[in-house]
């Protein structure tokens, strides 16, 4: 299935050295490769939103943890994904409204929940 949103992230960050290589890696990707990396996404985003249910603050050690396996998935799959780096995709997250949707649709707020988690992990680091 066609990314609808390769062209464009390849306008914006394809002279970068996290597009090559993630360009790189995923070119490699067999199908269980994708199916265990979709999983992995998942359950995170899942942990993400048991701690904002459970009134969880972001700059708590509990979203920190999850902020920071949201980085190191990245960086194994993707890219190698610095704090600064992180930092710039959790704004994605609230700045993007497609983000935004993607986060909120059921749990309004967790976008930005899961942005000040990234922030305040990188703040950690």
């Amino acid at each position: 299935m066609e990314n609808p949103y390769a062209a464009e992230a390849e306008q914006r960050w394809g002279q970068t050295e996290a597009y090559r290589q993630s360009a790189e890696r995923t070119a490699k990707y067999t199908p269980q490769d994708w199916e265990r990396i979709k999983a992995e996404a998942a359950e995170n985003t899942a942990a993400f939103t048991r701690a904002f249910v459970d009134g969880e603050p972001a700059q708590g050690e509990r979203a920190m943890d999850l902020a920071e396996a949201h980085r190191q998935h990245i960086s194994r799959w993707f890219y190698d994904c610095s704090s600064e780096i992180h930092r710039g995709l959790g704004d994605m997250y609230v700045d993007d409204p497609r983000f935004t949707a993607n986060y909120d649709t059921d749990h309004p707020g967790l976008a930005q929940f899961i942005r000040d988690a990234i922030h305040a992990n990188a703040a950690r680091a």
